[in-house]
């Protein structure tokens, strides 16, 4: 099953031998604490499986590579079967599958609707090549980077993360975590930046930003020319970090779905009050109207918006209350 979610449906019908890819981390560990075994990315081996299961994406392209994953991993008599609900694109996903098996059989039922490959279905193979190529990192911002299609603001800097860096104090040192850290943007500036850093740490629980991440890193140190240790965690930053550091750097997410969900950035400020050296700064990022003001004050003596401006604010806070 590709990005297999937990639920009551899956553990009344899941057997021994199924495997869930799940590249999300809180996903992912939902679907760990009932025992299921858990990948972040899609099986290497193809044609190994009879069935395979896909939950698209809201993201056509990401889609049309889990698609083309999915009829890779598919054995000789093998059936892709996908389900999306009506409201997030379940025609358009229907007739991407169609196009790379020639054709699918569907039925329509709770507001969604299911489709699947028949047994003696073809792969277009030159379709199959191109949608695989669409879940590989590539450039952006005029080659700076590199990406991938699906991750948050995969094909840009992100205004708010640019507005932070641009604040950002030249004095920054020591160990520097980025929570949330998506393709390592922020992160980059940091040591773009700073001369005193010595250690960069980025958290992240999509596992798809990875890859991207550790490249861009790695350039960053090389342009640098000097000794920055680094590190690339997949993880729910929500959960806590590990060890303490001297200045912890966030764009948090805010939404899900498409809900906006205020107490993420939240989780994300009381992690960084818990990882900050008692002389720490932290350094935030959010849109204007979220109201994080309460728990930042809540967890630091000193708060402060260093901007106010576009729609965003950029926040600086000290002294981690225990």
């Amino acid at each position: 099953m590709l990005r297999a979610r937990e639920g009551f449906a899956l553990r009344e019908h899941s057997r021994a031998g199924w495997v869930l890819q799940q590249s999300f981390k809180p996903a992912a560990d939902a679907l760990a604490r009932y025992r299921y075994t858990v990948i972040p990315a899609p099986p290497a081996d193809p044609g190994t499986f009879e069935r395979i299961l896909v939950l698209p994406t809201r993201q056509r392209e990401e889609t049309r590579a889990l698609f083309a994953h999915a009829m890779r991993l598919r054995s000789p008599q093998g059936i892709v079967v996908a389900s999306v609900p009506n409201a997030e694109g379940a025609k358009t996903a229907e007739s991407d599958l169609a196009l790379l098996a020639g054709g699918v059989t569907q039925v329509s039922k709770h507001k969604c609707r299911v489709f699947w490959t028949r047994p003696d279905a073809t792969a277009d193979e030159t379709l199959l090549a191109d949608w695989l190529a669409l879940d590989a990192p590539l450039p952006i911002a005029d080659g700076r980077f590199v990406s991938r299609r699906g991750l948050f603001a995969w094909d840009r800097v992100d205004v708010a993360s640019a507005l932070l860096a641009s604040v950002l104090p030249a004095d920054l040192h020591g160990r520097v975590a980025d929570l949330g850290a998506g393709f390592g943007y922020l992160a980059c500036e940091v040591i773009d930046r700073c001369a005193g850093v010595t250690e960069v740490a980025l958290f992240e629980a999509e596992g798809r930003a990875l890859d991207a991440a550790r490249l861009n890193i790695e350039a960053a140190v090389a342009r640098s020319g000097r000794a920055i240790a680094t590190r690339v965690a997949w993880h729910d930053v929500t959960q806590g970090i590990d060890g303490r550091y001297d200045v912890i750097v966030s764009n948090p997410p805010f939404h899900q779905g498409r809900a906006d969900q205020p107490e993420l950035g939240r989780a994300f400020i009381v992690t960084a009050a818990r990882a900050l050296a008692p002389s720490g700064r932290f350094w935030m990022v959010a849109n204007r109207h979220l109201a994080y003001e309460a728990t930042l004050e809540a967890c630091f003596a000193q708060v402060r918006t260093v901007v106010d401006r576009d729609g965003f604010k950029v926040i600086e806070a000290r002294e981690p209350r225990s």
